[in-house]
């Protein structure tokens, strides 16, 4: 595992999914306590698990299989998890754990106090709307929005979208185009509202016992390919607009639209 507070861990030999080193190890992760210095408490360590179907979905799977971590583990955000070279037994528990006033914060987790950050736009062409987090957006949207204000072009599509809502003159299709957008990166984005929704199926799955594990799994593949279909529909008629001036099909936009927020709801917080 590489130390993170929320580390990727690869299983020596790389067995599978299904293998029963792998699901005991998921166990036991999922019920890992923590001495805490600050409270002298000892919380749960484990907020969720994404095996790779889950990190799939989450646009954590590379072309390199070698890279494919056995299981991400998304920690209490409370605590750093360093690695270690040799196994010592900690006892007391506490003997595990210190104070560290060298880290402000930490990272690569899923809390909103991690992954709330901000993103300034200021030049020509940029409105003058001043703070505001009423639109989501992530890494990604950053350089098609740059492309678009430079009037520069990729070789390639990209994986976030121009963000539309803070540019001077919108076009006739600017509602259109900006809620193609917001459903796109709903079901697109890790952090967006499917992705954080299948995270805790995922951590179901990885906690429970087989006939679970193995019911999840398969829910979250199927809607990963309903996802990936759907989304990849979507991001060809946006780039288009963006960068062809293209006109949108409203009834196809609005279809899409449909179809996004359908399978978020799908994942409905009682199945999870």
């Amino acid at each position: 595992m590489h130390s993170d507070d929320a580390p990727t861990v690869y299983l020596n030999g790389h067995p599978g999914p299904t293998s029963p080193l792998t699901r005991a190890l998921e166990h036991d992760l999922a019920t890992l306590v923590a001495f805490d210095p600050v409270t002298s408490s000892t919380p749960l360590l484990m907020r969720r698990m994404a095996d790779p179907t889950e990190m799939a979905l989450l646009h954590m799977i590379t072309h390199d299989p070698a890279r494919t971590p056995t299981l991400t583990y998304f920690a209490n955000d409370d605590f750093f998890i360093t690695a270690a070279t040799s196994v010592t037994a900690c006892t007391p528990l506490s003997a595990c754990s210190k104070e560290q006033p060298g880290f402000n914060w930490n990272h690569g987790d899923f809390q909103r106090s991690i992954t709330h950050t901000w993103l300034a736009l200021v030049g020509p062409h940029v409105r003058t709307l001043g703070e505001s987090g009423a639109i989501f957006s992530d890494h990604t949207d950053v350089r098609p929005t740059l492309m678009q204000l430079t009037q520069l072009r990729d070789d390639y599509a990209h994986d976030g979208r121009v963000l539309v809502e803070v540019l001077d003159a919108p076009d006739a299709q600017h509602d259109t185009l900006s809620r193609l957008g917001a459903a796109y990166k709903a079901i697109n984005a890790p952090l967006g509202e499917l992705a954080r929704r299948t995270l805790m199926i995922s951590t179901r799955a990885l906690s429970g016992d087989d006939a679970t594990y193995s019911a999840l799994e398969a829910q979250i593949a199927s809607l990963t390919t309903q996802r990936n279909a759907i989304a990849g529909r979507m991001i060809a008629l946006i780039e288009a607009a963006e960068f062809e001036h293209a006109s949108i099909d409203e009834h196809e936009a609005n279809e899409l639209i449909e179809a996004a927020y359908g399978l978020i709801a799908a994942q409905s917080p009682a199945a999870q």
